[in-house]
């Protein structure tokens, strides 16, 4: 999405709107460096210390990153999910046990909301997912099993609740990128979305706690 030339009037908020379309609308991507202080100013019609002001307030909530010498990096979609980007320095028992709330959750509303259109979404979804694994592709099948998880959050149809799980994947993203690892137990995903498709909410919501039970079991005890 190309940037537009701000008006006149609070321009510090619209370009701080149009830093945040870029990386919302997926023109910015997650890990990736925005243009440089002068393409900047030059395409939105504005001086250097409203981009600076615009840059710096979007770093204070966690979005973008300045890195001294380097330039400036999207680091997270929205406020949420550079807030939770911080859960990277905790423990990961913390941070799968926020991911449960949050898929229990979502799996108790998508049995009782999904349309006939997630369904097809998340039985494509399924089948990419285990083609992966029966191709010991690890790399594909983590990423396929990220994308099941979170249609099913999606299906609940909550936004606040798609969001907030948005964000913390993000956050696992970014422990496995610094080295941290987690073993998930291979459990069959196809049960949960049984239940979904069934509009079983409580069996939903129980198979849903099961799978991230088994990577909790997997931990070692707390010191």
């Amino acid at each position: 999405m190309p940037l537009i030339t701000a008006r006149r009037t609070g321009l510090v908020g619209q370009v701080i709107e149009q830093l945040r379309t870029s990386v919302t609308s997926g023109e910015w991507q997650v890990g990736q460096r925005i243009p440089n202080e002068t393409v900047l100013v030059e395409s939105l019609g504005v001086g250097r210390n409203t981009v600076r002001e615009a840059v710096r307030a979007l770093a204070h909530v966690g979005i973008l990153e300045v890195r001294q010498g380097d330039g400036t990096y999207v680091r997270a979609t929205s406020e949420v999910s550079g807030a939770l980007r911080r859960l990277c320095g905790a423990e990961w028992r913390e941070v799968l046990q926020v991911r449960r709330a949050l898929e229990v959750e979502g799996a108790r509303l998508a049995a009782a909301r999904r349309t006939a259109e997630d369904l097809v979404e998340l039985r494509a979804l399924l089948a990419r997912r285990d083609a992966c694994l029966a191709n010991s592709d690890t790399d594909e099948f983590a990423r396929a099993d990220a994308d099941f998880h979170f249609v099913v959050v999606r299906s609940s149809h909550n936004a606040t609740l798609t969001e907030l799980y948005r964000g913390l994947m993000e956050a696992i993203a970014a422990s496995v990128a610094s080295g941290r690892e987690a073993t998930f137990e291979v459990v069959d995903h196809g049960v949960l979305l049984d239940h979904i498709a069934a509009g079983d909410v409580e069996g939903a919501a129980r198979t849903a706690a099961e799978l991230i039970d088994g990577a909790l079991a997997e931990l070692p005890p707390c010191p």
